[in-house]
């Protein structure tokens, strides 16, 4: 049987080169697509962060449109499109988009779809996402949904027992803000990752980094793991590859 499979990400599709705005997907999304070990795998979109936004679910459907897979989406605004638990189960690759995480783990308790993702992961489904849909397998992050200051979320789905950091080089205040949260013991020992980057894991545990596109090892993106160790934050760099932790 499968491992169970998360992949968190601050990335997962990127830029069409000569073509200013129009996605396809990234080094992290095919490696979702890879993972499911289907030839034409069944992807489920589930964009709730963004209130099922019509642009948002539009550009995803055009990004993989050429990925050789066979592309659904779930949505919760203003009523179920469809019945939750079928559409997340009969998919072998479920993408949840950015957003408002808060508002995401509340419809998702109401409507069942935290349970759903837990049944659908304990199959062998590839779980994975960016931003809000990167943190909500955790215990819970530094996020904006309340507000232009950044606050924390708690009450994750915790699939995964630690805390997340997602968009770690490009929005200032969300390392210093991870490393107070670790060190005050809000948050577990967490994981996080730069834009571009994802955090593959298998059953509870980080096994590889990987990225959107290729980048300079040493000093392009990565993914980060922070720990309290005798009172104080550090902050280990996971270069693109296996991780390997002494």
């Amino acid at each position: 049987m499968a491992p169970n499979r998360i992949l968190a990400s601050s990335g997962g599709f990127v830029t069409t080169p000569g073509l200013w705005g129009v996605l396809r997907p990234g080094g992290i999304m095919l490696e979702a697509l890879r993972l499911s070990g289907k030839d034409r795998p069944r992807v489920c979109l589930v964009l709730t962060a963004s209130g099922d936004s019509p642009e948002y679910l539009a550009g995803m459907y055009s990004a993989l449109a050429g990925a050789n897979c066979d592309v659904d989406h779930l949505a919760l605004f203003t009523q179920p499109n469809r019945v939750v638990g079928e559409a997340i189960t009969r998919a072998d690759v479920v993408w949840v988009g950015g957003g408002s995480v808060a508002n995401l783990l509340a419809l998702w308790k109401l409507h069942g779809v935290d349970d759903a993702m837990r049944e659908a992961w304990e199959r062998g489904t590839i779980l994975a996402g960016v931003s809000a849909g990167s943190i909500c397998w955790h215990v819970g992050g530094p996020t904006d949904s309340f507000g232009a200051q950044l606050q924390v979320v708690t009450n994750g789905l915790g699939f995964i027992p630690y805390g997340n950091g997602v968009h770690y080089d490009s929005e200032a205040g969300r390392r210093p803000l991870l490393h107070e949260l670790v060190k005050v013991r809000t948050l577990p020992t967490s994981y996080a990752t730069d834009d571009g980057i994802a955090i593959l894991y298998e059953g509870t545990e980080p096994v590889a980094v990987i990225a959107d596109t290729p980048g300079a090892t040493g000093t392009g993106p990565a993914a980060y793991r922070v720990e309290l160790v005798d009172g104080e934050i550090m902050e280990t760099r996971l270069e693109v590859g296996p991780i390997t932790l002494s």
